[in-house]
């Protein structure tokens, strides 16, 4: 099972989406802590990606 290649522009849009719907008044608590739940979860995704572009650079 091959593991899907990670979209750091997908990433930051979902991110953007999780915080207009964070800061919805509309929305349930219950939802926010899901949201939360996966910003975090991209949030890390991100920051190893981005370290592994950086490391990639150096190498160059």
């Amino acid at each position: 099972m091959s593991k899907e290649k990670f979209d750091y522009t997908k990433a930051v849009a979902r991110l953007d989406e999780i915080a207009a719907k964070v800061e919805d008044p509309k929305t349930s608590l219950d939802d926010i802590g899901g949201l939360v739940k996966e910003s975090r979860r991209l949030i890390k995704e991100c920051r190893e990606y981005l370290r592994s572009v950086r490391e990639s650079i150096k190498e160059d």
